[in-house]
């Protein structure tokens, strides 16, 4: 809509109030994407620094998630101060110890990609069935005129002079058109013929 101040039509990135989420499906939305978060920036922290790192946690449903480096027994018996095992990796090769390390990389940004594409799919779903249930969200046109305040009533009247004069003038452009092709098939069919 054509007015002086424009409304952005987003709200963009906003800071989230530290609240507990009540409803469940965007509390599963919210693990699912945030999960995901933290996997990523272990894993950086990981490959980065080359730390040692373990932590574990649990879904909404009480689904238990764990991430660690180089693994959740080494990283437990570190912690408690036990002796730790003969460490494998010291006699594996070193070609072999980094492409282990690439596949993880692999793994991992593959992990992150499904997540990703996870909850779009989970979004358009929610979508989806907002329209199956008439609550999806409406055009300024379809907005019931009392709803409207005075600022929203100016600009709908603004869009509807904008698009009442694109209409004219595609219809002068098509009439035009039409009318000197009409005049040229007559000139074709009696070359006499002087409008």
């Amino acid at each position: 809509m054509a007015t002086q101040t424009q409304e952005k039509k987003t709200k963009g990135r906003q800071r989230i109030e530290m609240k507990k989420i009540e409803n469940e499906d965007d509390k599963l939305i919210t693990f699912s994407k945030r999960r995901s978060g933290i996997y990523k920036k272990a894993s950086e922290l990981v490959i980065l620094t080359g730390t040692e790192l373990a932590f574990v946690v649990f879904s909404p449903a009480g689904k238990p998630f764990s991430f660690a480096h180089p693994s959740v027994d080494a990283i437990i018996n570190r912690f408690s101060g036990e002796q730790p095992q003969p460490n494998i990796q010291s006699s594996t090769h070193p070609l072999i110890e980094a492409h282990r390390r690439v596949r993880i990389e692999e793994i991992n940004r593959e992990s992150n990609e499904l997540l990703h594409h996870l909850d779009s799919v989970k979004e358009k779903g929610k979508q989806l069935k907002q329209k199956m249930t008439g609550n999806e969200i409406k055009g300024w046109w379809d907005t019931p005129i009392e709803e409207m305040s005075v600022q929203q009533m100016l600009e709908a009247e603004a869009a509807c002079g904008e698009i009442r004069a694109k209409l004219i003038n595609k219809l002068k452009a098509k009439t035009y058109d039409g009318a000197c092709a009409a005049h040229h098939q007559a000139q074709i069919m009696n070359p006499f013929f002087f409008p």
